[in-house]
């Protein structure tokens, strides 16, 4: 698989990489171990370097499974991680006080077996906490030899800025797809301006974008789309306009959905890698051939131009969890 870069510090990644959260958190029953192992491993054979995980995924479990994962090619891949909940749990508040990001690097370390964090990313913004103390209390992980690079997620244009006036920053990573395109207005000019790479989380859509949910779908009840507005029935239904134009376009070009959706992220910048997740090889194999299809510029207006004419309904995230993003 093609490299691309992160920042301007020269991090090196796949151009696709890959979401561990839904392995064994938030969409439902974890996947038993042995399988997860099976498909992050196979992730890697198949050409990834960049894997994504979090504390708060489980919480800890995921940074676990990903650490037993990778333990046999470690030094060939690229592991990133965040911190800034109390207690690694979304629910109970955030929490980017540097006593606690340095509590969480090091517990990170040990969860992931390894002794140094690639991409350290600030979850989501704390009010409380101003970045540039949060920038630095990164930065002097850094000097430690505990991190490599620094990364934040889903965080405002002003907060960008002032942190990455403190430590460079390597990568934001937010919600970017083609039923979600709001950072194209701000946020990556400024990416661009600045020498930052960008990561788009739930780059189909949470699922939506791959054609496999309609509105009759029934969720787990442990699944969180069952609380976003975005995935209400009544939603899902007026959504489905967004999924039909998409799936004729992939028919048009021999391709699915889902390859249609991520070849159109990798095709916005050279600095763009998405990190798309699933527990099935055969989805796997689907999303990482994306990186092999060529759009024309002529295609991307064509994509571009349609996807825009339909409003997706709902918002991406229930009331309190929109609060905590863009900030």
């Amino acid at each position: 698989m093609q490299k691309r870069i992160l920042g301007k510090g020269g991090l090196e990644v796949s151009a696709l990489g890959f979401g561990c959260m839904g392995l064994s958190f938030g969409y439902g029953p974890a996947a038993e171990k042995r399988d997860a192992v099976n498909i992050i491993r196979a992730a890697y054979h198949k050409g990834v370097t960049f894997f994504d995980t979090a504390e708060a995924y489980g919480p800890y479990t995921n940074e676990e499974l990903l650490g037993e994962a990778l333990e046999p090619f470690r030094k060939e891949v690229v592991i990133a991680t965040k911190f800034g909940f109390k207690d690694g749990k979304p629910a109970t508040g955030l929490d980017s006080r540097p006593d606690n990001i340095r509590a969480v690097a090091e517990a990170s370390l040990r969860r992931l077996g390894t002794d140094v964090i690639d991409l350290f990313y600030q979850h989501r913004v704390d009010p409380n906490v101003p970045i540039e103390d949060v920038a630095g209390t990164v930065k002097d992980l850094i000097k430690e030899g505990k991190v490599k690079y620094f990364g934040l997620s889903e965080a405002s244009v002003s907060t960008i800025r002032k942190a990455h006036s403190v430590q460079p920053v390597a990568a934001l990573q937010s919600e970017y797809s083609l039923w979600w395109r709001e950072p194209e207005r701000e946020v990556i000019p400024a990416l661009e301006e600045l020498g930052i790479g960008f990561v788009p989380f739930s780059p189909l859509g949470k699922g939506f974008l791959t054609g496999k949910i309609n509105e009759n779908t029934a969720f787990d009840k442990n699944d969180f789309r069952n609380i976003v507005p975005r995935f209400s029935e009544e939603n899902r239904k007026a959504n489905q306009a967004l999924v039909d134009l998409l799936g004729k376009m992939a028919k048009e070009r021999k391709a699915t959905s889902a390859q249609i959706a991520l070849a159109w992220l990798l095709a916005q910048k050279p600095w763009i890698v998405p990190i798309p997740g699933t527990t099935k090889i055969h989805r796997l194999e689907e999303n990482l051939a994306s990186a092999a299809i060529y759009l024309s510029a002529s295609d991307l207006k064509e994509i571009g131009e349609a996807v825009s004419i339909i409003e997706v309904q709902g918002t991406r995230y229930p009331e309190q969890m929109q609060k905590m993003v863009g900030r």
